[in-house]
C-alpha cells in the first residue's frame, strides 16, 4: 500500500531543487541570460521548463526503481544511490552558480562535474535496472547540450566569468 507513496515521492523529489533553483533565479534570466552572446542553436527559452520537467521525472521514477530493486536504503543503495544524490545536487547547483552568482567559471566546473557523476549514475544502474539507466538517456543528451552551451558562453561572455557584474 505504502509503494505508492515511495513511487510519487522518488519521482517528484528532483522536481524541488529544480523549482527552487528557477525560482530563486527567475528575475536574473530576463535581466541577465537575455542580454549574453549565446550561439544560434541555444533552445528557446520555454523549451527549458518542458525540458527539465520530462527529464526529471524520468530520473526521479529511475531512482525509485534503483532504490525499489536494491530492497530500499541498505549497503548495495550506497554507491548507486549516492552517485544520484551527489549528481542531483550539482544539477540544483547550477542555476544558483550561473544566474545568481553569474559565475560562468563555477557554473562551468559544476557542470563538467555533473556530467561524470550523471555518467556514473547510468553505468552503476545499468547493473541494477536497465529501464532505470535507459530512463538516464535523455537525461544524459540533454546535458551534453546544456554543457555544450555553458561552454560557448563562458567562451564568448569573458566579461562574465567570475564574478556578479552588471
Amino acid at each position: 500500500g505504502r509503494m505508492w507513496a515511495y513511487t510519487v515521492g522518488f519521482t517528484v523529489l528532483p522536481h524541488v531543487g529544480g523549482f527552487l533553483g528557477w525560482f530563486l533565479n527567475r528575475k536574473e534570466i530576463p535581466e541577465w541570460y537575455e542580454k549574453l552572446k549565446k550561439p544560434s542553436w541555444c533552445p528557446p527559452r520555454r523549451a527549458f521548463p518542458v525540458a527539465w520537467t520530462v527529464l526529471y521525472t524520468g530520473m526521479g521514477y529511475a531512482s525509485y526503481l534503483v532504490w525499489n530493486d536494491l530492497g530500499g536504503c541498505n549497503s548495495k543503495a550506497i554507491v548507486p544511490l549516492g552517485l544520484y544524490g551527489a549528481q542531483l545536487l550539482l544539477n540544483w547547483a547550477w542555476p544558483p552558480l550561473f544566474f545568481g552568482a553569474r559565475n560562468l567559471n563555477l557554473a562551468l566546473i559544476d557542470i563538467l562535474c555533473l556530467d561524470g557523476l550523471a555518467v556514473g549514475t547510468a553505468c552503476s544502474w545499468s547493473r541494477i535496472n536497465r529501464v532505470a539507466a535507459l530512463l538516464l538517456l535523455p537525461y544524459l543528451g540533454w546535458l551534453a547540450m546544456a554543457t555544450c552551451l555553458t561552454i560557448r558562453i563562458w567562451r564568448d561572455n569573458p566579461q562574465h566569468k567570475s564574478a556578479k557584474s552588471e
